[in-house]
Parts: C-alpha cells; structure tokens; sequence
C-alpha cells in the first residue's frame, strides 16, 4: 500500500511539473509540424512536375520516331516517357503544349571557346583583360543555350575565365549550357598555344606554356586545381596562330604521355588539336579521348583511331566565315593563307575518316565562327559523308559519350537529364532545322519556348 502511494505522488509532482508539461507541448507541436512539412513537401513534389507534349521525338539511338510523345519532368530529370494515351499529366503538374514540334536530346558541342567573338576585330583582341573575356563568356553562354546547345566543351580560356562563368552558371548567377572547361591549353614555347605576337621584350607568354613531361605534369595539376573538368593540348601548329607551321607536330610524344597520364589518373579526359599528319597519330598513340581539327588524316591515322577508340572532332563549317569576313575583321593574311591549305584537306579527312567508321562528335570551334550559329556545322557533316542520324548522334550520344556522361546526357530516356529542345519539322529529313530551335529546357528548366 505505501508502494501504490508513493508512485502516485511521484506520478502527481510529475504531472504538475512545467517542464515535463512543457517538453509534451513541444513534442507534440514537433510531431504536428514534421506531419504538416511531409504534406507541404508532398504537395510541392506534385506541383513541381512538367508535362510536355509534342507532335513526334527522335530516338538518336536508332533514329525511330515517337509520334504524339508525352514526358514527365520531375526534379530535373524524365520520369516517365511515352504516347499521350500511355503517359497521362500528373495532378498539378504544369502542362508544356509543344503542338507541331518535334523533341530531340539538348545538343552539345564538344569545341567552343565562349570568351572570343568571331566579328571583333583581330588585334583588338589582344586589348581584352581577364574581365572584359569573362564578360564575353557570359554573353555568349547564354546565345550558344539559346540556340539549343545545352552542354559544351570550352576547349581554351585566359585566365580561368570560362571556369569562372560555369561556376556562375551552376551557382544560377548566369545563363548558359553545362560547361566542361579545361582551363588554359597546354602548348609549347613558342607553339600554338602560346602568345607570339608581342615582340620579347614584353614577356608575353600565355599561361598554359610547359616545355618538358614533368612541367606539363604540373600544368595539367594547375588546372585542375583551379576547376577544369578536361585538359587539352596543342600538338601540331594552327591557323590562328603567328609563326607555327600548321601541319608540324610540337609536343613531343613523350610530353603527350606524360599530359594524359596526368589527366587520366585524375579522371580527367583530353583532346589535342592536331592538324599534322604526325602530330594526329601521336597524340592518339598517347591515348587522348578526341583530336581536334584532323586537317591532314592518313590512313595510319584512321586505323589507329579505330584501334585506340579516339573520337574525332572535326570544325569543318567554319573556314566558310573565315574565308568570307576574316579579311575584314583584319585578320593577316599568314592566317588566311593557313585557311586556305587547311579547308579542302579537312573535309577531304572528314569524308575518310566517316567512311571508315571512326567515331565522331560535333565540335564547331565558335568563337572562329559567331556563337549561336553553332548548329550550322551539322549541315556540312551531312554535305561530307554522314547520314542526318549520324550527325545527330554525334552532337548527341557520341558526346555524351565522350564525356564519359552517356548515362545521364544525350538522350530522351527515362532517368535520364531533362535537356530537351524542339524544332519545326524533321532533323533526320532536313538537319537544318536544328539551326531553329524553337523550345531549349536544361536540367528540367524551360529557358526558351516560342
């Protein structure tokens, strides 16, 4: 009995104790308020679903076209994919009315250097600091996004400009497609990636000049420090460049080792411009994920980019603007005359290496020619040897591929990002409707619709 009395008056201070009463109001409202946060996150994850509809979508993997297609958008990426019958619009979600249109994956281009303009002037560029590049990037960013391209490889920057504009990007701070930069291009004293205008006296040397393996090691670590996602080299001479043979090999293969060893071991991919014959095979031999530009291909050349798998990237349009307005946007006739070599050989290697069933990617070189024209080098890969499917896999899954992002980028699929564009008519019948992109979303979010 004396038991029973004492554990009720335990019991009775207990209850009457303000802070037990207190701390069962508390759990009590933290219970009510965790209850009413899963219905508001519930409600929230509903409204947030996109429901986009359109006359027909290309399935770039084997060129089959879904008619009346519907897609749900959730969280940025296609939850569901199919008919208008099959795939109905969930409760609230938002309804995207694409009638007439016809859905392809977002396109990338897999050469671009966002911070030069085609049409400024030659030797005014020389003028530009850091931040006016950077300012340049940020506008062309969202002209190359707007035009359809929703995921690019910024292959060359001062400064680590094009890096500065993808972390604004990422940060929602700008406009613009999925970047990959690489930084500064590796070359060689004196090569195509260094600054040879200036005369000595000004010590203008540009900032991804490393002479020797070991240097070129440290250059590579330089840049991924500071936020690049690919490394590219300069292992032959170019056109846009003062003093450099453009078919002559300058890095050593030795120094191309040591670069994509360096890189790969980070998980980084590589490409080199090449337009020399050897120049070509040594860097395939050196193992870099693509090669850009292949001027001067042989047959050695395309066997062993078959054996090594390389990706060719191939900037066969824009010789066309060169050629045409280069005069008069003052750029000398050293880098005319270099176009001129360059042009008919570069697509003479284009139709060869398609031919032989290399694999490819679209990589324009925007910046030699104006950015948002971009989807212009399409209708010249299918004028030199390609099917319109195959240039499409190319700015497509082949990029993707190349990448190394096939599983999320490159393809209207379930699971897949939502990088959706839209054009009037059929690409597959007429690429060159992919040079009028009417409709542009990029992780689910809708940045053009027309």
């Amino acid at each position: 009995m004396r038991n029973h009395w004492r554990r009720q008056r335990q019991h009775d201070r207990i209850g009457c104790d303000p802070k037990v009463k207190f701390k069962g109001f508390f759990m009590r409202i933290l219970g009510a308020l965790i209850i009413l946060m899963s219905v508001l996150w519930a409600n929230a994850a509903v409204a947030e679903d996109t429901y986009i509809t359109a006359a027909a979508l290309i399935n770039v993997e084997d060129g089959s076209r879904l008619e009346n297609v519907a897609i749900v958008v959730r969280g940025g990426r296609i939850v569901r994919l199919g008919t208008q019958t099959s795939v109905l619009k969930p409760d609230g979600a938002r309804h995207i009315d694409l009638a007439g249109l016809t859905l392809v994956p977002g396109m990338m281009d897999m050469h671009v250097h966002l911070s030069g303009d085609a049409d400024t002037p030659f030797f005014a560029r020389l003028s530009y600091s850091v931040p006016r590049q950077t300012v340049v990037a940020v506008k062309n960013a969202k002209i190359t996004l707007m035009a359809g391209f929703t995921t690019v490889r910024n292959l060359g920057a001062s400064g680590y400009s094009v890096i500065a504009v993808r972390d604004g990007i990422e940060a929602g701070d700008a406009i613009g497609p999925r970047i990959f930069p690489v930084g500064h291009a590796l070359g060689i004293t004196g090569g195509h990636c260094d600054n040879n205008i200036l005369p000595s006296e000004k010590n203008d040397v540009a900032g991804g000049v490393a002479d020797g393996p070991w240097a070129a090691r440290a250059k590579v670590r330089e840049n991924i420090k500071y936020g690049a996602t690919a490394i590219k080299f300069c292992a032959t001479g170019g056109v846009f460049s003062k003093g450099t043979k453009v078919g002559i090999q300058q890095y050593s293969l030795e120094e191309m080792k040591a670069i994509v060893d360096e890189a790969h071991i980070r998980d980084i991919t590589v490409a080199a411009h090449a337009h020399g014959t050897n120049g070509i095979k040594a860097a395939i031999v050196a193992g870099v994920d693509s090669v850009e530009h292949v001027s001067f291909l042989d047959d050695e050349g395309v066997a062993l980019a078959k054996q090594y798998g390389t990706y060719f990237s191939m900037d066969i349009y824009n010789t066309e603007y060169t050629l045409t307005y280069g005069e008069a946007n003052g750029v000398p006739e050293e880098n005319l005359a270099k176009e001129r070599l360059v042009s008919k050989r570069q697509r003479e290697s284009f139709t060869k290496a398609v031919k032989a069933g290399v694999k490819m990617v679209m990589g324009s070189d925007a910046a030699i020619y104006p950015h948002g024209d971009n989807a212009k080098q399409l209708s010249r890969m299918v004028k030199y040897g390609m099917t319109p499917l195959q240039a499409l896999q190319a700015t497509t899954m082949n990029a993707a591929a190349l990448l190394r992002q096939e599983r999320d980028l490159g393809q209207l699929k379930e699971g897949f990002l939502a990088d959706i564009i839209a054009v009037k008519g059929d690409p597959l019948a007429d690429i060159t409707v992919l040079e009028k992109v009417r409709f542009v979303m990029k992780d689910g979010k809708v940045y053009k619709t027309e």
